[in-house]
């Protein structure tokens, strides 16, 4: 290797030097993308204070862990430093390659992206841009899921709004991805740590349930294992069982859609059995049947018709001897590394990725050119982003992956574009069935042709459920009949008009119609009245639509309008609007004083804030608090620390008495530590309380409280 390992190197980064399959020049690329990434982060860590090196080692470490290359591994190292340190993207070309540098800058770009904006312009440009930092190298979006599951890992040093904003934003976006691209290892820990902040009371509940269950069937699965370990090898087949306990979100979710109990979830534990090829995983689904009854119905084959991400196995739910069910996959060796690691499997132990097996990522570049088109919206990205799916079969056999809900319409238009335009009905399993038909698993779909149609209705946009379906019927009426879509659109928007007394012009101007028009990715009021006239969009849709808007803007104002006063006496008078001073952060049982302001009512403030020092005195009001505060106040804490010190212990103790929003950590030359921790409090008493429980703390030499940083 080009660079020696140092003393210094974490044993992280250690462990993925002499674990992964690496070259002696993939492992100085490593480790020379760690020690660049350490020096740049902590020149920034002296000028700012913020945290260093930690996060990029984990992401790193996730990386590995799934068994990426080492441009993969280095570019998560190094996936920080155009954002946070201010290195050029031609000097880390010049230092690293090209292919590094895209990745880092792909992932930069989607870091920079704001998902929880609302339905406006900006919210579907960053969609369109994550799409387009995908379809640049599959490897960004990679190396953009390990910084994601890191982030959703330390999740808990952020206030409760941030992390529910990034908990939506995972579970939303960032899990339906992990789960696109097969990666089921980072898909169920995305969605169990998005579920515990967003849905906190369910999660406890579930986790207690789940673990008195799991304690309660360990035993009977340990039965059922040996008892099946045993069978098979009589029989000749030598395999891996495991167990399988489902995700506390995967059960959440089957617990809301099936309108199920949690005791009527019989699959908490599946059996995985592991076998050496695909001919042994069908011997072993016969053995098994053998040995217990399969449920009629319950018996699924993805190794014949897989997965559109990928995914292969059998499945079968038998029942045992004990008269109860039992779920059991089976899987290929070669499966299962898919079935955990998806399209990352592929870095494992081969040259790049058979691209052909994924065509959603194809997909990303077809989505954009309909958006930018116009033909489909920021809605129809994300319906398909998360869709379920259903396969059905061509009379030839040829499967086609369709999204839940899909009707023949949808299959016509899948094969081939012409095919759809000419649709005249279709026949599933042998029989004529009506346009809405929903399509099931397993169906055989025929599409009957009628070569002289003029081509699609519009009614059919109520009845495809895929936004590809969507897109092309809409291109169509765009290309043949927009003039006629356009006359009926407007004449709708008159009857809207007359309706709310007002003029078209004020309507289309309205900030409702203008929000309306980018979340369907209408570029211009043309666009707009072809999608009314299309007839998708009734009059009662846009009646309701401005109805609740309005409700929305007044509700608003009214939050607006509220301020914070409960606690604060302004003069010997309550109720006075008032403002909490960032500068200081006056918590209960501070001295305060109030300052006139102009727009924001009195400003509280700490009676020996440097800012009120300098204020004119006709503008200084005597306050008082209340003598029972109901709030919660922000405020910081600072703790420096030597050896022996713990951050995790003083985590631990200090939760039981405040809640913590945020640490930064400083670690000198010396070794010696420095601390800073946003927290929230009920009072002056409740912090002293939080801080002398640290001054307790072995290592610790000085606890304060300090202004806002």
């Amino acid at each position: 290797m080009g660079v020696k390992i140092e003393h210094r190197i974490p044993r992280k980064i250690r462990e993925i030097l002499e674990n992964g399959n690496f070259s002696d020049d993939d492992k100085d690329l490593i480790l020379r993308a760690y020690l660049y990434a350490r020096q740049k982060h902590e020149g920034q860590f002296r000028r700012s204070g913020e945290p260093y090196i930690s996060h990029p080692v984990e992401v790193a470490k996730i990386l590995h862990e799934i068994g990426l290359d080492a441009i993969t591994i280095s570019a998560g190292l190094l996936h920080d430093v155009l954002e946070d340190c201010d290195v050029e993207y031609e000097v880390l070309k010049e230092n690293f390659g090209e292919g590094i540098a895209r990745i880092v800058d792909g992932v930069t770009k989607i870091t920079k992206l704001d998902f929880n904006i609302p339905d406006t312009e900006a919210r579907v440009e960053t969609i369109r841009k994550m799409i387009v930092a995908m379809a640049t190298d599959i490897r960004v979006i990679l190396v953009k899921l390990a910084d994601r599951l890191h982030n959703m890992r330390t999740l808990q040093f952020l206030d409760e709004r941030k992390q529910k904003e990034k908990s939506l934003e995972t579970l939303t976006i960032y899990a339906p991805i992990s789960h696109r691209l097969g990666i089921h290892i980072l898909k169920w820990e995305l969605e169990d740590l998005a579920f515990k902040y967003l849905y906190p009371e369910e999660y406890r509940k579930l986790k207690i349930k789940v673990a008195k269950k799991l304690d309660e069937r360990r035993k009977i699965t340990e039965e059922y294992k040996e008892q099946l370990l045993s069978f098979l090898k009589e029989n000749g087949i030598n395999c891996k069982i495991d167990g399988r306990v489902k995700h506390f979100y995967s059960i959440w979710q089957k617990m809301k859609k099936k309108g199920k109990s949690f005791d009527e979830i019989y699959d908490l534990i599946a059996l995985r059995i592991i076998v050496k090829d695909e001919v042994e995983c069908y011997k072993t689904l016969g053995v098994v049947h053998s040995l217990w009854s399969p449920l009629p119905g319950r018996i699924k084959d993805y190794i014949a018709t897989p997965k559109s991400n990928g995914y292969r196995a059998l499945h079968t739910t038998v029942v045992t001897q004990h008269g109860e069910p039992l779920e059991i996959q089976i899987r290929s060796v070669d499966m299962h590394e898919e079935a955990e690691y998806g399209l990352a499997a592929h870095w494992r132990y081969k040259e790049g990725v058979p691209f052909e097996k994924y065509k959603w990522v194809e997909r990303l570049v077809e989505w954009q050119r309909d958006y930018l088109s116009g033909v489909i919206g920021l809605s129809d990205l994300q319906k398909e982003l998360v869709m379920d799916e259903v396969y059905v079969f061509t009379p030839k056999g040829e499967v086609k992956h369709l999204p839940r809900g899909a009707t023949t319409i949808d299959f016509a238009y899948s094969i081939h574009t012409e095919i759809g335009h000419h649709y005249a009905g279709a026949k599933v399993n042998g029989k004529l069935v009506p346009i809405d038909y929903k399509l099931q698993n397993g169906d055989v779909v025929e599409i009957i042709v009628n070569k002289n149609s003029p081509g699609p209705s519009l009614d059919w946009l109520r009845y495809a459920a895929s936004s590809r379906t969507k897109a092309k019927i809409r291109r169509f009426f765009k290309e043949k009949h927009s003039a006629e879509l356009m006359e009926k659109g407007r004449e709708l928007l008159r009857k809207v008009a007359k309706r709310l007394n007002r003029s078209i012009d004020s309507i289309l101007e309205d900030e409702i119609m203008r929000d309306f028009m980018v979340k369907n990715s209408l570029k211009s009021e043309k666009d707009l009245f072809v999608r009314l006239g299309e007839g998708c969009i009734g009059f009662s849709n846009l009646i309701s639509l401005f109805s609740s808007k309005e409700k929305e803007k007044t509700k608003e104002r009214e939050r607006k309008r509220k301020r914070d006063f409960s606690d604060v006496y302004v003069e010997g008078m309550k109720g006075v609007e008032v403002r909490f001073a960032k500068c200081c952060s006056p918590i209960p049982g501070d001295e305060i004083i109030g300052v006139v302001t102009r727009n924001n009512g009195i400003s509280v403030h700490t009676i020996n804030c440097e800012n009120v020092r300098r204020m004119p005195k006709n503008l200084l009001v005597s306050l008082r608090w209340a003598e029972n505060s109901s709030g919660y106040y922000t405020t910081w804490i600072g703790v420096e620390a030597g050896n022996g010190f713990s951050t995790d212990a003083m985590i631990e103790n200090l939760r039981k008495l405040i809640m913590i929003l945020e640490i930064n950590t400083k670690i000198q030359d010396d070794g010696t530590s420095f601390h800073i921790l946003k927290v929230k409090v009920r009072g002056r008493d409740e912090l002293e309380e939080a801080m002398n429980e640290v001054r307790k703390m072995k290592g610790v030499k000085k606890v304060v409280r300090m202004r806002r940083r």
